[in-house]
């Protein structure tokens, strides 16, 4: 099953309980009221006052969150390509003789790079293909070393291109463990209970109203469930609709200018 598809149903979900709920709040109000009609309504205001804050901020937070690990994934494509552009400008420090063959597994490189992405959401196949960027990594990290020490090399070619290369290797990790990086699951089961809390209160302290307010009550909901839609799928920017994969052209536009 899809992550789009996923997302959808965790938000029809939401949508669906919390409609539910209202309808539920609404009943045990009514009968509340039947027993009591001055008590029955008593200070509901407050507890769904402070429910729905404490809704608000959880909300406030998980979306702040998302969006900034999303902006923050988009930032390390800028950063990889800048660090593979330096690296391979420093190859000219290399002996004429030695250039081409790095040069060469360079442009595998980046093309590794660009194909583990689109590889996914199919995970082994992009298992496969980050295997294959570590052995290039090797290859160009032997060749440079070899290459630096010989005898035609510029002297400082081992200390500006070594150091460029290590930044160029260690950020494929970093990118790979900022794809997991998401909120504890904890915090959407906090989310939607809270959500569905708000929704059987809200619904009981409707319950005076002679008729349900459906606009109140699908809005209320809609907007619920879009919210924890966009945040699920901002957290998983490769396999849903919201997506950094526009960002990839930067390295796609260095792969052209190593023609």
């Amino acid at each position: 099953m899809s992550h789009t598809l996923n997302t959808f149903l965790y938000a029809a979900a939401l949508l669906g309980g919390m409609l539910i709920l209202f309808e539920i709040g609404r009943h045990l109000g009514n009968r509340q009221i039947k027993k009591d009609a001055e008590g029955a309504i008593s200070g509901i205001a407050s507890i769904e006052s402070a429910i729905l804050g404490l809704l608000a901020l959880l909300l406030a937070f998980t979306f702040y969150g998302a969006a900034e690990r999303f902006d923050k994934r988009r930032e390390l494509i800028i950063d990889e390509t800048n660090m593979i552009g330096t690296a391979y400008l420093r190859i000219d420090l290399l002996p004429a003789n030695m250039q081409a063959g790095l040069r060469e597994n360079f442009r595998r490189y980046v093309d590794s790079r660009l194909e583990f992405y689109r590889k996914l959401p199919d995970f082994e196949a992009a298992k496969q293909e980050f295997t294959n960027t570590n052995e290039l990594q090797e290859q160009i990290w032997h060749q440079s070393v070899i290459a630096s020490r010989a005898q035609d090399a510029h002297s400082d070619a081992g200390k500006l291109l070594l150091p460029a290369l290590n930044d160029m290797i260690d950020i494929t990790t970093t990118r790979r463990l900022a794809m997991q990086i998401h909120p504890p699951a904890i915090i959407f089961v906090m989310l939607f209970g809270l959500a569905f809390a708000s929704s059987l209160f809200a619904g009981y302290g409707m319950a005076k109203a002679r008729r349900r307010s459906l606009l109140h009550m699908i809005g209320f909901a809609g907007v619920m469930a879009v919210s924890v839609y966009v945040i699920l799928d901002m957290e998983f920017p490769r396999l849903g609709l919201i997506r950094v994969a526009a960002f990839d052209q930067a390295l796609e536009e260095l792969r052209e200018r190593m023609r």
